[in-house]
């Protein structure tokens, strides 16, 4: 069976709409004019390589596309209608998703040619306010080039030079000893990085509405045998769960489907949803969007993080304006579980992360921004 390719073209000049095929296109001009001459002249191409064409493609996929009768019009064969009514089939049952498509890149593709459109692109923990923002956003001519990740692998990303900014979740101060300083702290670095205020959210258990089995924590889950859905390594949220069995002095193992992961938020409330699992640790918002019952546990405050080489440029500069604007900050609290936390400002990474009063004997102050 033949594949199809498609591909596309960036013109300055206007041009019919939809999906073009060079050989459908050949094929019209020769079954309209009536001979290759008369099809070479409308297409704009000459007779030597309109024939060559035609001889090529007929090789290429090994039917005949024209009868050949010497001193007769040209015409086409059975095999080239048949190919002729298939393009006009695929393009009536296509054309408002082919219309779509073509809207949507010559919008992506205007940004490109407007100076006063910014791009930024950013690696981040998967959040519904982060999403939010990128809508937001892009109604001010900055447009944020999202792919959702683990924290820890946002940041991983940010040093790697693979984007400009990273979003990653902790709980508020997370002590020393925790597992979020042994997978952030070697990560980030005062006078390296900066940190900019984005929200404070609720993660919690997300389980069936009206909670039958009375569940209030992980431990009890574990303890109860219940099933559980995971989210992946390198996840903000995967680091928080093995947190709170640490704090109960529990293995993972002795969660039931701890195994079991699913690439966000959402799938982790749908996985519940769908009777596949008890519960799985999730925002609020997640879990309200499909109204599935919500155990809070704890408060996260979520970071943007940027190298401080960068703090400075026009994109970046222009993203902390917006998100210290009362619009944007009176949207994110409409998103069931979230607050502004100082969104915009440039926060201490000492002060916020604190870990690095530890193991050298000595505090920092945290009255600055690092």
């Amino acid at each position: 069976m033949h594949k199809v390719d498609l591909s596309y073209a960036l013109t300055a000049a206007p041009g019919a709409r939809g999906i073009h095929n060079p050989l459908i296109e050949l094929l019209q001009a020769v079954r309209e004019q009536g001979s290759i001459t008369g099809a070479a002249r409308v297409l704009g191409q000459s007779y030597r390589h309109v024939w060559g064409e035609l001889r090529r493609w007929e090789s290429e996929l090994q039917h005949g596309l024209i009868v050949w009768d010497k001193g007769q019009p040209a015409r086409l064969t059975p095999f080239g209608e048949k190919l002729l009514w298939a393009e006009r089939q695929a393009q009536a049952r296509l054309a408002p998703q082919i219309e779509a498509l073509h809207a949507d890149l010559e919008r992506a593709f205007a940004v490109v040619f407007d100076e006063s459109a910014q791009v930024l692109s950013l690696h981040a923990s998967h959040d519904d306010g982060i999403a939010a923002l990128r809508e937001h956003a892009a109604a001010g001519g900055l447009h944020l080039d999202i792919r959702f990740v683990g924290s820890v692998d946002a940041i991983a990303a940010l040093n790697q030079g693979r984007c400009t900014l990273a979003g990653f979740h902790t709980p508020p101060s997370p002590a020393a000893g925790t597992l979020a300083q042994r997978q952030y702290q070697p990560l980030l670095k005062p006078g390296l990085h900066k940190i900019i205020g984005f929200a404070r959210r609720w993660q919690g258990l997300v389980v069936t509405p009206g909670n039958p089995l009375g569940i209030a924590s992980l431990a009890q889950v574990a303890r109860q045998g219940l099933r559980y859905v995971n989210r992946p390594l390198g996840t903000g949220t995967r680091l928080l769960a093995e947190q709170m069995l640490l704090d109960a002095g529990l293995e993972p193992r002795a969660v039931a489907g701890w195994d079991r992961t699913e690439p966000s938020h959402a799938a982790v409330v749908q996985a519940v949803a769908s009777g596949e699992a008890d519960a799985g640790l999730a925002t609020e918002a997640a879990a309200r969007a499909a109204a599935m019952g919500f155990v809070p546990l704890v408060q996260e405050d979520y970071f943007l993080v940027c190298l401080k080489s960068t703090l400075e440029t026009p994109p970046l500069r222009r993203l902390r304006q917006v998100l210290s604007t009362p619009a944007w900050q009176q949207r994110l609290e409409r998103l069931p579980g979230y607050t502004p936390r100082r969104s915009g400002d440039v926060l201490s990474l000492s002060a916020e992360l604190p870990w690095w009063r530890f193991g050298s004997g000595r505090s920092r102050r945290p009255d600055r921004a690092d």
